[in-house]
């Protein structure tokens, strides 16, 4: 069976829709109150989800391409950097946690484009599916904050978890730095 026009763009529709639902995530989290966290954490969690659907919608309609394998991870960095430059500046992150999870980031989309330009393809490490699992667990839980009487203590769970993500970047950092080695050398 032959893919449609529509279903061939299937996939890179739902990769920019996570771009797109950035400004509306950050408009929600401007109030600060717990009505408007809790409609931007399920927003965030709706687009995180989406992460998911673009990589199995391109592979079930043949529509893998590299645009689209630029475009994921580029949409997921847009999505978590933004929620959390949100984040720190509503005071409910530290910059440390902001400074390392971008560092990661930059220090990896180096490695990924001397790697390419190697011709050298390294796997993802199970670190790094970690990390992005325990950041799209924490961010929708930091965002909508404290919750007393109802879920005490819920913002500091968040927080808990997002320093956990923050140990997985620089552990999945490594991995893939020691990957990249390893795969020149062969």
């Amino acid at each position: 069976m032959t893919a449609t026009e529509f279903q061939k763009k299937l996939a890179m529709r739902i990769t920019l829709s996570r771009i797109f639902m950035v400004p509306v995530i950050v408009a929600l989290m401007w109030p600060d109150t717990l009505t408007w966290n809790i409609v931007a954490a399920i927003c965030f969690i709706l687009a995180s989800i989406t992460d998911y659907y673009d990589g199995y919608y391109a592979r079930k309609y043949n529509a893998v391409s590299n645009f689209g394998k630029f475009m994921d991870p580029i949409a997921d960095k847009i999505l978590v950097t933004s929620v959390l430059a949100m984040l720190l500046a509503q005071g409910k992150i530290d910059a440390w946690m902001v400074i390392i999870i971008l560092a990661r980031d930059n220090f990896i989309g180096g490695i990924r484009s001397v790697a390419a330009a190697d011709q050298i393809i390294i796997a993802a490490k199970p670190a790094g599916k970690w990390k992005t699992a325990m950041q799209m667990i924490a961010i929708p839980i930091v965002i909508i904050g404290n919750m007393d009487p109802y879920l005490p203590y819920l913002d500091k769970i968040g927080y808990g978890v997002l320093w956990v993500s923050v140990i997985l970047s620089i552990t999945s950092g490594i991995e893939y730095y020691l990957g990249y080695l390893k795969s020149r050398k062969a």
